[in-house]
This record gives structure tokens, C-alpha cells and sequence, in this order.
């Protein structure tokens, strides 16, 4: 046990002194940090700020909309001084329609115009379709003002015809104010969905990283020894097992360090911005049970197969599938996150490899799931992890001293029942 310690220990001081574990543990929550507000302010200025004037031509082949276009457009523009629509409205002969139209269309994609709106004939009674050219698809802001102008002015046509009044309907239509209460908020406040939304995969995010960053070094430092013949050393005064032991347990100890600063600064974002009651003792202690067992799991099969590979680029055919697996759940975040108690969500969260990322963001998401779910999970990962381990170990044993052309995954199995 004596030497598994003094491994475990030269491994954790040897990477905690690197600029790159500096590096994560400290700038890494300020990069995320910076990012987040960095994108809110960029979004509240798509959304709010001024922006060039754009120009819009407009084809009406209804005859019947033109001048309720234009008023419509003049009343948004005296609503919107930084967000201004300037129509051109076309008077086109049916004749020379299609010409006139690939005119326009040469015209948007100059840059002459932003967008062109061609209007069905029949718009008003419902039928056809109207079209919408533009050379900038991703420029949604214009889009739906367009629609919601257009669909507006049709609707009011509509009614007007029916000898309705457009503005008893639209007093009629007013919105009811729904508020929505967080009754997982200790004060019962108004929630924020996005924030909440947001919440699980922000733990997710720390395991992924924790577990996957960590344990990448376990492959580094291993194919790195190997090619150097410093584990020729090793193995003159360790077993194999006490080599991988040490090497697990150590990084296991530089992963719960850059753990315990994430979650401190988790913690003081939680109760700034109120969701301090997501951040319990409880919490922490199954976020920690997971990252250890799920650490040493992903450790253990990244130890096996730098053991039996020589460089890299021997590595990655044998890294890409288990990286396939690792990204599942960052894949189905947004899914388990809306449905932590459904089918998908509670199936993943039995197959052992993603069984720390799917629980702790279902937790995050849904904090009464049920008891027998989470420990079932945890003796689930209690039996995986010295299975895999004892698998890795064998490998190890076999791999780490060949040199050569690298093995086939079915090569790693027949190792695995060598004596």
C-alpha cells in the first residue's frame, strides 16, 4: 500500500505543477464566467441595440394589400427608431412577373435589398403560398418581423371584410398574465426557465470535464513512460498494479481539486443568482461519489489502453469509441434535462460508463428522483468499477512492456484470460 501512496503522490505533484493544470483549475470557471456574460450582453444587443436600417422590396399579387403594408410598416417603424424596415413596394405586370423577379432576386443577393416578399394572389381567402428571398437565411430578427407584420395586416383584411372591428378583436385577444412560480425555490419566487434549464447542464459540464479531463491523463502519462522505458524502471520496484493503482488514485486527486474550486465558485453563482437550494450537502456528496467512481472507471479502461499502445496515434482508433460513448450524454442533455424521469433518461442511466454524467443531471434537473434509482446506480457503478478495474489490470500487465505493431480489441480479450 506504501508504494501505491508514493506513486499516487509523485503523480499528483508531477501534474499539479503543470501551467496547463493551472490553468484549468483557475482560468478555466473565469473563461466561463466571461463567456457566459460575453454572450448575454451580445444577445441583449441583437436584441435591443440599433442596427443598420433594412430594405425590404415587396411584390403584391394580391392588389389588395399594398397600402396596408405600407401604414403597417410606418407604425412599427415609429415603434422601432434603431430597427427600421424601409419597403419598396414593386407595381409588376403578371406578364413580365417572372422576369421582374429574377431581377429582384439578382438585386438580394447584391445587396441592394436584404430581403424580397412576393404575396400570394389569394393570401387573403387563405389560399397560396407567399415566398420570402433572402441571401441571409440566419438573419431570423428580419424574418419574423416580416411574418408578423404580413400576417397582421392579412388578418385585419380579414376581418374588416367580415365587418369586424380589427381593434375590438384585438382588445378582445389582450394576453392574461401567467406567472410561473418555482416551487423548488425555497421563497417560492418567480422562475427562471432558462436559468433552471441551464442549471443541470452546467453540473453535467463539471463531471464531463472532471472525469474525462483527468483521466486522459492516466493515457498521456502512460504512453509517454512507455515510450520513454521509464515504466521498465518502475517495474524493477512495482507490480503493474501498483503502478495503475498510484497513477488512478493520484489523478483521482488532481480531478477533485479542480473539483473543489468548480464547486466552490458553483456554489457562490448559486446563491447569487438564488439557486442556492440546488447546492446541498446532499448534492455535493452524490456529486462526489460519481465523479470518484466514474473517474476511476474511465481511468481504468484510458490506463488499459495506453498500456497496450506505443504512441497517439496508435491510440486513437481504440480512444474514438469510448470518446462516443463518454459524449452521449452532452448529446441528450437538453432531452433528460426537460424529461429526467423518462424512459431514455432512466435506461442511460444504467450502462456504467455515462451512469456519473446522466445521474448527476438528472439530479440537477429533478432533485426527487427516486431514492432506489440513485442507489441502484451507485451499486451498479460499486460492481463496475472493480470489474473494469480488474479487466485493466490484466491488460496492463500484458501491454505495457510490448512494443510493436499495436494490438486488435479482440487482442485486448484474449489478454484478458492470460494467467
Amino acid at each position: 500500500m506504501r508504494k501505491i501512496v508514493e506513486v499516487a503522490k509523485r503523480e499528483y505533484i508531477e501534474n499539479a505543477k503543470t501551467k496547463t493544470f493551472l490553468i484549468n483549475i483557475f482560468l478555466t470557471p473565469v473563461l466561463m464566467a466571461g463567456i457566459l456574460l460575453f454572450t448575454g450582453v451580445m444577445q441583449r444587443k441583437t436584441m435591443e441595440g440599433p442596427r443598420p436600417a433594412k430594405k425590404l422590396a415587396i411584390i403584391d399579387l394580391s392588389n389588395d394589400l399594398s397600402s396596408d403594408l405600407e401604414r403597417a410598416f410606418e407604425q412599427y417603424n415609429k415603434s422601432n427608431a434603431k430597427r427600421q424596415i424601409t419597403i419598396d413596394l414593386r407595381d409588376v405586370d403578371t406578364t413580365e412577373l417572372d422576369a421582374q423577379l429574377q431581377t429582384l432576386k439578382a438585386k438580394v443577393k447584391e445587396g441592394e435589398y436584404d430581403a424580397c416578399l412576393v404575396i400570394a394572389e389569394e393570401v387573403v381567402a387563405g389560399d397560396g403560398k407567399s415566398q420570402y428571398y433572402t441571401k441571409k437565411v440566419t438573419d431570423f430578427e428580419l424574418y419574423s418581423t416580416v411574418q408578423r407584420v404580413v400576417y397582421d395586416t392579412v388578418v385585419n383584411k380579414r376581418l374588416r371584410l367580415h365587418d369586424l372591428s380589427p381593434e375590438l378583436i384585438k382588445d378582445l385577444r389582450r394576453g392574461v398574465s401567467l406567472e410561473q412560480v418555482d416551487l423548488m425555490s425555497k421563497t417560492e419566487t418567480a422562475g427562471n426557465p432558462m436559468v433552471r434549464l441551464m442549471v443541470p447542464f452546467f453540473f453535467l459540464f463539471m463531471m464531463f470535464m472532471g472525469v474525462l479531463g483527468s483521466s486522459q491523463g492516466m493515457l498521456t502519462t502512460i504512453i509517454e513512460e512507455k515510450t520513454s522505458r521509464i515504466v521498465e524502471v518502475l517495474l524493477s520496484a512495482l507490480t503493474p498494479f501498483q503502478i495503475m493503482a498510484g497513477k488512478i488514485i493520484g489523478l483521482a486527486g488532481l480531478g477533485l481539486s479542480v473539483m473543489a474550486v468548480w464547486g466552490t465558485v458553483a456554489i457562490l453563482s448559486a446563491r447569487v443568482v438564488g439557486l442556492d437550494e440546488l447546492v446541498n450537502a446532499q448534492g455535493v456528496a452524490l456529486f462526489l461519489a460519481y465523479f470518484v467512481m466514474g473517474f476511476v472507471l474511465i481511468a481504468s479502461i484510458f490506463g488499459a489502453i495506453g498500456s497496450a499502445c506505443n504512441t497517439f496515434r496508435d491510440a486513437q482508433p481504440l480512444v474514438t469509441p469510448v470518446m462516443m460513448i463518454l459524449i452521449l450524454p452532452m448529446i441528450m442533455w437538453f432531452h433528460i434535462a426537460q424529461h429526467p424521469n423518462g424512459t431514455i433518461a432512466i435506461v442511460t442511466s444504467f450502462i456504467p460508463p455515462v451512469t456519473p454524467m446522466i445521474m448527476i443531471l438528472r439530479l440537477a434537473a429533478a432533485p426527487d428522483i427516486p431514492v432506489v434509482q440513485i442507489v441502484a446506480s451507485l451499486v451498479l457503478l460499486g460492481i463496475s468499477v472493480p470489474v473494469v478495474m480488474w479487466a485493466s489490470a490484466k491488460i496492463f500487465r500484458t501491454g505495457v512492456l510490448m512494443y510493436g505493431k499495436p494490438p486488435l480489441p479482440f487482442e485486448l480479450l484474449r489478454w484478458l484470460r492470460y494467467k
